[in-house]
């Protein structure tokens, strides 16, 4: 599957130029622009900052024909299309999708970046999507990565900066980070574990077991750096404010039944600690010497269990049954008389259903343009919840 890429053009000060004929790129995946950026190079001899998604031909990713506004220094030689857009401002449109904001992150990240003794040679722009921007940069001393996110994320560098002091292996290294979502990290190696298999896997949870079984002392700091607080009552409460604006029928009685639920999750008697929020292989990065747990955007205080569920929810039972039993093992360990099983069959429903607010919270927080990226989550998750309840 790959996509065709239409790249209207604007200049710095957002001034539109036309478009570009459409052509295709390989990746899929709508977010991705490093394709979208290295073709219109080689095609057209354009340098392009993509900025955002304008629109799309079906409701959801992957694939498809996709419309992006990009920003160019020039106008280039060659002839542009004649298009009409709408260029309009809106208020929860990310610094990082309009003119000059690449331009801007980049140079915080080159500036940061020479405090370190590190200059840059290169810089090539990965992602861009309403969850956040990605570029790389490299030099002579290695390469860094700059990731810009909404506020929504904005705690994910203090939850580096006290895993640094804990878990320092297991995290990436925090160069800077600024108070705008822009986040400066130093390269690691390997690739993105999205293909681990059962063995790896289990790595992984042992890894986490050590990150959240440090962090139990560190929930009341987290949470004052700006963590989000989900411990108990806070999570029925949070769940229900943000699913409010949808149609939440179909997971109506787990709803209404939540805070019981969660009061006997808390009899189970684990501690709260912090928890990822996405741990799927995916964001694990390695290299077959050393794995690091990336993209802690999605990070908040609450129960441990919903890490294990996310890491195993795709695997059958017999594949997913060990992990569950060694994760459970190893807090009955920290914690004598604690029931770490029942607590994840009692949270199996409600990790699908905080899965639908966090998506209905993406929802809130982006313009319309890019809600074909999430929009079809929510009642997916609601749908999961139900069927697990």
């Amino acid at each position: 599957m790959s996509r065709t890429v239409t790249l209207v053009l604007v200049d710095p000060t957002g001034r539109p130029l036309g478009a570009l004929p459409p052509y295709d790129v390989p990746e899929p995946w709508w977010q991705q622009v490093g394709a979208i950026v290295d073709e219109a190079r080689h095609r057209y001899g354009v340098d392009v900052a993509v900025l955002r998604l304008l629109a799309a031909d079906r409701p959801e990713p992957p694939g498809g024909s996709l419309t992006y506004l990009a920003e160019v220094a020039a106008a280039p030689a060659v002839p542009l299309a004649p298009v009409t857009v709408d260029l309009a401002p809106h208020p929860l449109r990310a610094a990082w999708a309009e003119p000059g904001g690449p331009a801007a992150s980049v140079a915080w990240a080159t500036a940061e970046l020479a405090r370190h003794g590190r200059p840059v040679t290169a810089v090539a722009q990965h992602r861009t999507w309403n969850l956040s921007a990605i570029w790389r940069l490299d030099g002579p001393d290695g390469s860094a990565w700059l990731k810009q996110v909404p506020a929504f994320f904005r705690h994910e560098a203090a939850v580096l900066r006290r895993l640094a002091t804990v878990v320092p292996d297991l995290v990436p290294a925090l160069l800077a980070a600024d108070d705008t979502g822009r986040i400066l990290l130093d390269h690691v190696p390997g690739e993105d574990r999205y293909a681990a298999d059962p063995a790896e896997r289990a790595a992984i949870t042992a890894a986490h077991h050590t990150v959240q079984r440090r962090a139990v002392a560190d929930t009341e700091r987290l949470v004052a750096a700006g963590v989000p607080d989900l411990r108990g009552p806070a999570l029925s409460r949070w769940i229900r404010d943000r699913l409010a604006p949808h149609d939440t029928a179909v997971a109506a009685d787990l709803l209404a039944g939540l805070d019981d639920r969660l009061d006997r999750v808390r009899d189970c008697g684990l501690p709260d600690t912090l928890v990822h929020g996405d741990l799927h292989p995916g964001n694990v990065r390695g290299d077959g010497r050393r794995a690091t747990i990336i993209d802690w955007g999605d990070a908040f205080v609450g129960h441990p269990a919903f890490d294990i569920l996310r890491l195993t929810e795709t695997l059958d039972a017999p594949t997913a049954g060990p992990l569950l039993d060694a994760w459970a093992a190893r807090w009955r360990a920290d914690v004598p008389g604690s029931d770490p099983h029942r607590a994840v069959e009692l949270l199996r429903p409600v990790a699908p259903l905080r899965l639908a607010a966090v998506y209905a919270m993406f929802l809130a927080g982006i313009e319309p343009s890019e809600r074909p990226y999430h929009l079809g989550d929510v009642p997916a998750c609601l749908k999961r919840a139900a069927a697990l309840a």
